[in-house]
């Protein structure tokens, strides 16, 4: 079964070359109890270790069932520690948050069979354990948590069995019950291996090799070995044997299981960990439901204001009598222009516009606002509804009525509770008749309902006393024709008032979508910044997780190695790190989110700031914290992974 020819092994502490293991030669057949005797530094372990596939020879060759296997990779070496190999341990090495049946599943799990928990069931029955099988290892005696370590190195049934000092830490009733249990498998056809420092204990194999600085000094019978396994069995050994390169990786969901116990098993930890994380989603989350609603905030002011408009300035605006300022100057516009403009085949509405500030008085009440004269086509341009009463029409405009709309904050200030259609005001001492009250607009630089709208020929001629509107506004038929739309009317002005082509180019046309564009752009670039800011939360959390896997790593040395010894290899010790640096990114990105709706709805509140959670934010935030965890994670478990198994047992 066994067969070393010519094996040594040497390691290297500093500059001190150490031969633990001198040419050594050695065969062990199938149903054999063999123990290992010889002082410390004997070379003992370092025997065990390479029989086991922990350790490879520096030198010589080592046969397993016929087949060299000194050369194998990780890989094929864990496959065979998994299936052919069961490693009891002198410390036990149970892990503390498993139960003695999850303890006992675990080579199981390595071997892609996590779902055959009835076979731990029945391990854990046969050393002795049924009633204890859901206590933990700090619930156990030094017995039976060894008796769990058996039960554990069985679960695959393996043809090996690998003693390392399996009585060293147990009182003599215990000894003498694990030696006995020992007996009874090695009775059943199971070949053992015990190293031991006690000679009755030894005594108790059937073969007993002595060593002494790294050599076998003496090799003795007590009496036969074990008719062995039963033909059966050896030929299912013998096909699993030939199966090596078939094993099922282990299960993803077994990995994610004990990445969650790992996580709940050091609370502490793991909150600070995904604190991180929690707080620079949360920002993101936050930052860009203010961006959002910032965003959307704009599109609606300019909703209000109409859609596909254009404003139309003279160069020489700011002169209200149309005075020349130079060659290339454009005089002021009449009301006759907005009349032509809207003759033109890509515009749907037109519209003159002038302002001013009025003094309004009603009773024994007034107030100072905001006047602006339009067209009748104004309102359906601007997207300005009225609540109560109507609009003034086309007849007035032409008779240049006294008639005019206010808006909810003059009705407010002036008439309280009053209905105030079909009243009389006074403005700027002329008596004015109200015709409607204007929907609610809400403010922007300005309050949009301070305002009272009145034919613009009542406004100039009765009010401002002026011959030319302070500008136009037209509505182009859609906004692929604003280009074309914005040449004719520059024809058609240079034609009425014989501009040059240099004053024809003078005339400032202001197109909404440029303004919602440059105001988007903004807005655009603070999300980026805002964003970027929380990002940067989201890099430092993801530091903070990377140094918390490490910190991991060391203090699961132990646990790692003890993984590697029953069959893990480097790719599932490196999954499952990985998994539980997702795991806890991505709870804390989902808390994180929790956070951001909880902070941006807050603002919304106490700060008065629009805001828009939109699914593109959250998606972001868990896709960006689930890539923290992979990146910052890989270091972590790469370095888990590489550990080598004999130093992570041995590690303090």
């Amino acid at each position: 079964m066994i067969e070393l020819i010519g094996a040594s092994r040497t390691y290297k502490i500093g500059a001190i070359e150490v031969n633990a293991l001198r040419t050594t030669n050695l065969k062990i057949e199938q149903g054999e109890f063999v123990a290992i005797i010889g002082p410390s530094g004997s070379g003992k372990s370092t025997l065990l270790h390479i029989l086991g596939f922990l350790d490879r020879p520096d030198k010589g060759t080592y046969r397993f069932q016929g087949k060299d296997v000194t050369a194998l990779g990780s890989k094929e070496l864990a496959l065979l520690r998994n299936q052919m190999i069961g490693f009891i341990f002198q410390q036990f090495h149970l892990l503390p948050r498993l139960s003695a049946i999850q303890n006992a599943m675990l080579p199981l799990i390595y071997g892609g069979k996590g779902h055959f928990q009835e076979t731990a069931s029945e391990k854990i029955r046969q050393v002795g354990l049924g009633h204890r099988a859901d206590h933990v290892p700090n619930e156990l005696s030094g017995g039976e948590q060894q008796r769990v370590s058996i039960a554990r190195a069985l679960v695959n049934d393996p043809l090996l069995l690998l003693a390392d000092e399996p009585t060293g830490n147990l009182d003599s009733k215990s000894e003498s019950e694990i030696i006995s249990i020992l007996e009874g498998l090695n009775h059943d056809g199971k070949t053992i291996i015990m190293v031991t420092h006690e000679k009755s204990i030894a005594e108790r194999a059937s073969r007993i090799i002595q060593m002494h600085d790294g050599k076998i000094v003496s090799d003795t019978y007590s009496r036969q070995p074990s008719a062995g396994m039963s033909e059966m069995a050896a030929a299912k050994h013998n096909m699993a044997s030939q199966k090596t390169g078939l094993r099922r990786t282990a299960e993803f969901l077994d990995h994610l299981k004990q990445s969650f116990q790992s996580i709940i098993g050091h609370k502490m930890r793991s909150v600070l960990s995904m604190l991180g994380i929690l707080i620079g989603v949360g920002a993101v989350i936050a930052m860009l439901a203010v961006a959002g609603g910032a965003r959307e905030s704009i599109s609606e002011n300019l909703s209000k204001l109409g859609s596909n408009l254009l404003m139309i300035w003279p160069e020489s605006h700011n002169s209200r009598q149309g005075v020349s300022l130079g060659a290339g100057a454009v005089p002021s516009f009449t009301l006759e222009d907005a009349m032509a403009m809207k003759k033109l085949p890509l515009i749907r509405r037109a519209s003159p516009y002038i302002s001013g500030r009025v003094q309004l008085v009603y009773g024994n009440k007034n107030w100072n606002s905001r006047l602006e004269g339009t067209g009748t086509d104004y309102p359906e341009m601007k997207n300005i509804q009225v609540q109560t009463g109507r609009f003034f029409t086309e007849e007035e405009l032409r008779s240049r009525d006294r008639v005019a709309v206010l808006g909810v904050t003059i009705v407010s200030e002036l008439f309280g509770e009053e209905n105030p259609l079909g009243c009389n005001i006074r403005i700027n001492r002329v008596n004015f008749r109200v015709i409607g009250v204007l929907k609610p607009r809400g403010g922007g630089h300005w309050d949009n309902d301070d305002v009272i709208m009145m034919p613009v020929t009542t406004a100039m001629y009765r009010m401002l006393g002026r011959k030319y509107v302070d500008r136009m506004e037209v509505e182009v038929r859609n906004a692929e024709m604003i280009g074309q739309a914005q040449e004719d009317i520059k024809d058609l002005l240079a034609k009425r008032h014989h501009l040059n082509n240099e004053a024809r180019d003078n005339v400032s046309i202001r197109d909404m979508t440029e303004i919602q564009n440059m105001l988007n752009a903004t807005t655009k670039t603070m999300s980026w910044l805002l964003g970027s800011i929380a990002a940067i939360s989201l890099l430092v959390g993801g530091i903070g997780i990377m140094n918390i896997m490490l910190v991991s790593v060391t203090e699961r040395t132990h646990e790692i190695g003890l993984r590697k010894a029953i069959g893990a290899r480097d790719s599932d010790i490196m999954l499952q790190f990985l998994i539980e640096s997702v795991v806890m990114t991505v709870t804390g990105g989902l808390c994180g989110i929790m956070l951001g709706c909880g902070v941006a709805v807050l603002l919304s509140k106490l700060a008065e700031w629009p805001i828009k959670v939109s699914l593109f934010s959250i998606v972001l935030s868990v896709t960006f914290s689930m890539a923290i965890g992979l990146l910052f994670g890989i270091l972590p478990a790469r370095q888990a992974s590489k550990l080598d198994p004999i130093k992570a047992l041995r590690y303090e």
